[in-house]
């Protein structure tokens, strides 16, 4: 069993924070899209409200409504705003138009509230309309020149929405790269995102891709479930979950255009509750499992294969439904929250929550399972494949497991593991993982760093 380095001053710490089980505080990489689309929305202060009593650090707003932003100030909550996709020729043809628009939607508010991003339109390059796709970085430099003559530059960044069609090639994650079609618009933009510290911000849906490849491994693939997992053939990494693989394809093809130190923020990611008769894969089970495994992914900081050790800006899909959008039904199902407040389903965003999420991954137990607590410790098995201690180490954290101040590597497993187990009621459901770990009575303490035992 690998060995885990803690300290005694954070081992007393660590367990003192989950004795009390996994109490959400504001998480500044957990964000929320607030979309507008609909008649049936509570009013922004409301909303306000509800965002304060959840882990969501931050706010995205497809457009730069006053009411919003304003209930937002003195909340702390990071708010990225946008522009109208037909604002983009008049902001890139008229300086004075970008000076314009930043006096009218980012001055009043500034610094109160805490607006941190501006997206020049959304979802540009692959809109098809040559027009907008050649006035967008044009736009985005004279929205910079504008927020720098007020002297906040640097704090407040430009940049704009994509969504994964921008990738001619996605898979493996390692062959990522842009399509050549979009040739200098695409350089410029990214050495503007280069020159500027702005982000590259990218909406990576795996369930679209399970909807086109709807069979069960894709689905446990598309939901961090047990899975057998994707060896890149180039890289030969074994990825266990497409949100990483997605990411990473979109690393893979920034760095291909030799931007490296441009960072990725994922704008928009979700999964819809329900959806028409002939839409696969649309349920609040599969909704649940994956914004909540995904927080908890998130929680874990494990990040990406390319990305390890950091959980990037991810922007879930969304706050609200909005019952005004066109298209499928799903369209229509990917809010969190209800008008009135309540959850639809819980994925333990609730800083009052004390208890971590029921768990979605699913579980391979004898028939009649023990109601009976267990003693003893909770231990990966033998001869466990590093890939899937990750996983194990990944679900364990986040789902009552603060692992924010470990080292994310898999070497931690055991101990994640057996904590998990612990404060999950010494079930033993709770120490399957996928029939990878078993019961010791041996205690695997070593060197003062105990494993805990018994009622934490």
């Amino acid at each position: 069993m690998a060995k885990l380095f803690l300290t005694s001053a954070f081992f007393s710490a660590f367990i003192i924070f989950n004795t009390l089980h996994h109490t959400a505080n504001s998480q500044s990489f957990i964000g929320i899209n607030y979309g507008q689309v609909a008649d049936n929305l509570p009013p922004p202060s409301a909303t306000v409200k509800l965002l304060q009593s959840t882990s969501i650090g931050k706010v995205r707003l497809y457009g730069a409504d006053p009411a919003i932003i304003k209930a937002l100030a003195n909340t702390g909550i990071g708010i990225a705003i946008g522009t109208s996709n037909g604002d983009l020729p008049a902001l890139a043809n008229d300086p004075n138009y970008a000076k314009q628009w930043i006096n009218s939607n980012v001055l009043p508010f500034y610094p109160a509230s805490n607006i941190i991003l501006i997206n020049a339109g959304n979802e540009i390059m692959t809109s098809g309309d040559q027009g907008l796709i050649s006035q967008l970085v044009p736009a985005m430099t004279n929205l910079q020149n504008a927020i720098n003559s007020v002297s906040l530059g640097g704090k407040v960044k430009i940049s704009t929405v994509h969504s994964m069609a921008v990738l001619k090639q996605s898979d493996p994650p390692s062959t990522g790269s842009f399509d050549p079609a979009f040739g200098d618009t695409m350089k410029s933009l990214l050495g503007f995102l280069e020159g500027t510290g702005a982000p590259f911000t990218i909406n990576p849906y795996p369930f679209f891709a399970y909807r086109s490849d709807p069979r069960p491994e894709t689905l446990a693939f598309c939901l961090f479930q047990p899975n057998a997992g994707r060896v890149d053939s180039g890289s030969k990494i074994k990825y266990m979950n497409m949100f990483d693989a997605q990411v990473d394809a979109v690393r893979s093809a920034l760095n291909a255009m030799g931007h490296k130190g441009v960072e990725i923020v994922v704008a928009e990611t979700g999964w819809p509750y329900k959806g028409d008769s002939n839409e696969v894969g649309t349920s609040v089970e599969n909704a649940k499992a994956y914004n909540g495994n995904l927080i908890a992914h998130l929680r874990s900081m494990v990040g990406t294969p390319l990305m390890p050790g950091k959980s990037i800006d991810t922007y879930l899909f969304a706050l609200y439904d909005e019952d005004l959008k066109p298209g499928p039904g799903s369209e229509r199902a990917f809010g969190l929250y209800k008008p009135d407040l309540t959850m639809t389903y819980d994925v333990s965003l609730s800083k009052s929550s004390q208890t971590p999420a029921t768990p979605t991954s699913p579980k391979t137990s004898p028939t009649t399972p023990s109601k009976q607590k267990q003693t003893g410790w909770c231990i990966p098995k033998g001869g466990i494949p590093d890939a899937q201690l990750q996983a194990n180490l990944d679900y364990a954290c986040g789902h009552g497991v603060d692992c924010s101040a470990i080292q994310p590597v898999a070497s931690h497993a055991a101990y994640a593991m057996n904590l998990y187990y612990q404060t999950s009621n010494r079930d033993p459901l709770n120490c399957d993982f996928s029939q990878t770990a078993t019961l010791t009575s041996t205690n695997p303490s070593y060197n003062g760093c105990a494993y805990p035992a018994g009622s934490t």
